[in-house]
């Protein structure tokens, strides 16, 4: 059993607790969304439906209709799937196309930053689908987004977290096209608690429910959103969004000595999550202390060699020249695990950047078990919104380069990297868990930490998400790539990750930085606990 430590008391902060299903999302009015569906007899598939409508509302900063998602689900008896709703790259956008223009990167706003296919909504409507021909879910898309449209309709209030992100990012987005007349009423940044509407948004939500969510790409709302993208001169088409479909995939899985994990395959980072998981199996032991210096080296070191792989190989799987499985195979991860050095930290370079996302999860009474991600990319995506639709297009091809000798080169139809990946468990003492944290280079790592607090430590969902964290590189927010921890780590674990090689930077108490992180956990006896982050504007809401 793992020592005691001082800082344990931590763990006694209470988790939300339930006995018949559980929600959680970064913004409480999503969790609810979740949990009004579970509570008319919804599964936990449609439950998520409802909450991804809702945070694409409530928290517009954060992600939107305009951007991809990516699904994991499992039921009981049966091995776990994948859902892949990204959007490729538009057919037109090719590396000779920005060259032209005398562009050396993909601009990161503007309508050239807007040169993927959005793929959430092909998400929502094929998990619809799943739900009703596998799970015999019944209820309609209509009543699944009927939150939504009601607070885009008649408003939502503004949180602190949007309203700073507008301020501090309305510079370079106030010039995008409709950036400034959909989220700068008044011509000026929303205060926090003020009213926030979008009319438009609920009239494209309302026309989902009423036409089916395939009328994104294949309906008149697809005509309405190519041709709004044409005005603006973006590169996606409407071939692009007829193209559009989302897939099936088969999730990564890691052996792990508590029970099996699972996560996306690439083009997402999944990889890195569970490389991350699969080193600390063999290099934790149960005497350290989770906010410890020893506890966050192993994970920074060990997320070092995981980002190394990923830097290295991570694209679409189409263009891929190794087996993602194969890095999970026990004798890599020995290998990989054998070059970690607790005395001394490893050189590092850079991280991959900001990224700008909500992770929710879900599990119902019948164990059935949803970890979801959502996202825009940088804050507010690409910047543009378009008229008629009021949708926020995403900015994920920007990741692309122009350099054709690039691991992730831009081409027409190519799938984009994406540091998107939701995270589940499955327990070899029968518990169930969901997790996992928006923030670009954050997410693997916060993901890290709280699902060893959780699975090694045995700390509540609640004690391990709240407690402090740790980032390494970039993410929202952020533009430097030293080692950054919250300030609530004691002083002594500061500076003793100072004294092994760490570049360490410290933020504040409850830095959103941090992102926001989120975990539900079934129990054998079907009993649920879970955790929102008090970084967030989150809640867990279970019954």
């Amino acid at each position: 059993m793992p020592v005691e430590h001082a800082h344990v008391a931590a763990n006694t902060l209470n988790p939300t607790r339930g006995s018949r299903g559980m929600a959680v999302a970064p913004h409480s009015l999503a969790s609810q969304s979740a949990l009004a569906v579970l509570r008319e007899g919804g599964n936990a598939v449609e439950a998520m439906i409802a909450a991804a409508a809702t945070i694409a509302v409530v928290y517009p900063h954060m992600n939107s209709i305009g951007g991809d998602g990516f699904w994991l689900i499992s039921r009981p008896g049966h091995a776990p799937i994948g859902i892949e709703a990204c959007g490729a790259a538009a057919m037109r956008a090719d590396i000779e196309t920005y060259r032209a223009l005398g562009l050396s990167a993909i601009p990161a706003r503007g309508p050239l930053a807007a040169n993927t296919v959005a793929g959430t909504v092909s998400g929502w409507d094929f998990a619809h689908r799943f739900s009703k021909d596998t799970l015999g879910g019944c209820l309609p898309v209509a009543r699944l987004l009927e939150d939504a449209i009601h607070y885009a309709k008649s408003g939502i209030p503004v949180t602190r977290s949007q309203a700073e992100c507008i301020s501090s990012k309305r510079g370079e987005l106030e010039s995008v096209a409709g950036f400034a007349q959909t989220f700068l009423p008044d011509s000026r940044a929303p205060r926090s608690g003020e009213r926030f509407v979008n009319a438009r948004l609920a009239a494209t939500l309302q026309q989902l429910a009423d036409a089916g969510l395939d009328d994104f790409y294949r309906g008149d709302l697809a005509r309405s959103i190519a041709s709004d993208l044409a005005s603006l001169e973006t590169l996606v088409t409407l071939d692009d969004l007829e193209r559009h479909s989302a897939r099936e995939r088969a999730p990564l899985a890691l052996r792990h000595t508590l029970g099996t994990v699972y996560n996306m395959p690439p083009p997402t980072q999944g990889l890195v999550s569970l490389l991350i998981l699969g080193v600390l199996d063999r290099v934790l032991t149960d005497d350290m202390d989770p906010l410890g210096a020893e506890f966050v080296h192993a994970c920074v070191e060990a997320t070092k060699l995981a980002f190394k792989v990923r830097d290295e190989h991570v694209t679409d799987p189409d263009h891929m020249r190794i087996d993602p499985i194969m890095q999970l195979d026990p004798a890599a991860l020995d290998a990989m695990a054998g070059k970690v050095s607790m005395s001394r930290a490893a050189r590092w370079g850079k991280g991959r950047g900001p990224g700008d996302t909500v992770w929710m999860g879900v599990i119902d009474n019948d164990g059935i078990a949803v970890s979801f991600i959502q996202s825009i990319y940088h804050e507010f995506g690409s910047g543009i919104v378009l008229p008629n639709s009021g949708i926020n297009w995403q900015n994920r091809g920007c990741s692309f380069s122009l350099d054709p000798a690039s691991l992730n080169p831009l081409m027409p139809g190519r799938r984009p990297f994406h540091t998107l990946n939701p995270a589940l468990a499955q327990f070899a003492d029968g518990r169930s868990m969901v997790y996992g944290n928006m923030g670009g280079d954050g997410q693997p790592q916060s993901q890290s930490a709280v699902f060893s607090r959780i699975a090694r430590f045995g700390w509540n969902p609640q004690a391990a998400i709240d407690a402090p964290r740790w980032l390494l590189g970039r993410t929202w927010g952020q533009s430097t790539d030293s080692l950054k921890l919250e300030a609530r780590f004691p002083a002594q674990t500061i500076d003793a990750l100072r004294a092994l090689g760490h570049d360490v930077e410290v933020l504040a108490a409850y830095d959103e930085a941090m992102g926001h992180a989120g975990a539900i956990i079934r129990h054998p006896d079907g009993l649920f606990e879970a955790g929102s982050d008090p970084r967030s504007d989150g809640a867990a809401a279970g019954w």
